[in-house]
């Protein structure tokens, strides 16, 4: 199914229900997945955030960390993560130092205006209606989610 089947389909709740019933769960992640990603990037984009912008901000929400360390914790590579600071830096939603125990390092540090988006992205990622309405207990579906991410990654 391409991306515009599944916006067509998407105007029938009946027609998308009866189809999905017969899905393996594995493909019900993935196309859940991607439909909450996609309207997700429609209120980032209204907050001038990435995913990655946002992923980088919540790991700075307790203090700076260096960049290879954001780059291990959001597990993309260190290029990947110094684009990404890049637009948080000029969007002002962090800044970056040199670490004074190792110049090598550069420590980077969320700001109050990252603070500011960091709080209203979390808070339209739990109050959408269009984003997860249809989920009736929200903490008790990341819960899951969490569960079963953490069982699917642990090493056998």
């Amino acid at each position: 199914m391409g991306q515009g089947d599944e916006r067509e389909v998407s105007h029938r709740p009946d027609r998308v229900r009866a189809d999905v019933d017969s899905w393996p769960t594995g493909r019900l992640l993935s196309v859940a997945a991607r439909v909450v990603e996609s309207r997700f990037d429609e209120v980032l984009n209204g907050l001038g955030l990435t995913h990655a912008g946002l992923i980088v901000l919540h790991h700075l929400a307790d203090g700076p960390r260096a960049q290879r360390e954001l780059a291990t914790l959001c597990k993309v590579t260190d290029q990947t993560m110094s684009r990404t600071i890049e637009r948080l830096d000029r969007s002002g939603h962090v800044t970056r130092t040199p670490d004074t125990r190792d110049r090598r390092r550069t420590l980077v540090g969320i700001t109050p205006t990252g603070r500011d988006v960091l709080t209203a992205a979390r808070r339209a990622e739990q109050e959408s209606e269009s984003l997860l309405g249809a989920v009736d207990d929200y903490h008790h579906f990341r819960r899951q989610l969490i569960t079963l991410i953490a069982a699917a990654t642990t090493d056998r």
